[in-house]
């Protein structure tokens, strides 16, 4: 493994990787010093470093002037940002190779610490080996419940001396994340969980790090978990492990993609955003009283709502 991708790997050990939203209007439009001041709340409230760009930041939806903005003002404040590359829609071949690899280069430019991935339908050794040449920066394999990667296909990924760590983001397929994990440990690869719907169980597994979704807002409940994991308190870790899991049922459910829309009302449910920058146009509808729903179940299982520390926050979204 190269030393930067040994350095990437140890330096998140452990650590709670937020996989941030990008909140933007109903038109798409976004606003950077939102962007600025929602991503400081993550890192304040306990994420030790962020992914932008990635499946829940929308990565591949979004103009190369706003990724960059956004990647800067990431890495403006001091953890380290992983940036999501590829998984462009409606694009194939070396085109969509090459569309990568801009961004990678993009990242490296601005400062990132490493890239994440985004699964894709073509050769994916050959891709990584192209952001790794194009970027030198450290990567993050990613297998992702839309396109999961063939076991043989993710352990030649795993030898790529420029590859750090494994994300896993299988959601029902317990049997698929524990082989990804054993995989990604085997080949000495960080194994990180982004099993919203699997939190607690994956680390048991063995994973040793966590980039998950539903820390785009809720980073305290998240947070706690890996707390209570690193302790010796087996009921603490069930207590936290259950709040956890019982906010990622209303957040993590069918239609699936739409977990990034829900994500952003509870983002603005805790004043981190505000309602009308709460929209995904990249998702799928959702059913009118679903946002309600959530907000009840937020409030009935989380036990609070941020909202006392940041003026005009509402529970409306």
């Amino acid at each position: 493994m190269h030393i930067s991708a040994q350095n990437l790997r140890d330096r998140l050990r452990g650590s709670l990787v937020a996989a941030a939203a990008t909140p933007m209007t109903a038109a798409g439009e976004v606003d950077l010093d939102l962007v600025s001041h929602y991503l400081a709340g993550l890192v304040a409230d306990g994420a030790g470093a962020l992914a932008v760009l990635a499946h829940t930041g929308r990565g591949p939806y979004l103009s190369p002037q706003v990724r960059a903005g956004v990647i800067e003002r990431a890495v403006a404040l001091g953890v380290p940002v992983l940036v999501g590359v590829g998984g462009h829609p409606g694009t194939a071949g070396p085109a969509a190779a090459e569309a990568t690899t801009d961004q990678a280069r993009v990242a490296a430019d601005l400062g990132a610490a490493g890239v994440l991935v985004f699964p894709s339908a073509g050769d994916r050794p050959a891709l990584h080996d192209a952001v790794w040449r194009a970027s030198g920066l450290p990567m993050i394999a990613f297998d992702l419940y839309t396109l999961p990667c063939p076991p043989e296909v993710m352990a030649e990924i795993l030898t790529h001396p420029g590859v750090a760590g494994l994300k896993t983001a299988l959601l029902s397929d317990a049997m698929g994340c524990q082989r990804a994990i054993a995989l990604a440990r085997e080949a000495g690869r960080l194994a990180i969980t982004g099993e919203d719907r699997m939190f607690g169980p994956s680390l048991l597994w063995g994973a040793e790090a966590a980039l998950v979704g539903i820390a785009a807002a809720a980073v305290e409940v998240t947070a706690a978990v890996l707390d209570a994991f690193r302790g010796d308190d087996l009921r603490a870790f069930h207590e936290a492990s259950d709040r956890l899991d019982r906010l990622a049922r209303v957040t993590f459910t069918e239609p699936m993609e739409g977990y990034v829309r829900r994500m952003l009302w509870l983002a603005a449910a805790e004043g981190r955003i505000p309602g009308s920058h709460a929209h995904d146009p990249y998702g799928p509808p959702l059913p009118a009283d679903e946002h309600a729903q959530e907000h009840a179940e937020v409030v009935r299982h989380r036990g609070r709502v941020r909202t006392a520390d940041r003026p005009g926050a509402t529970l409306t979204g």
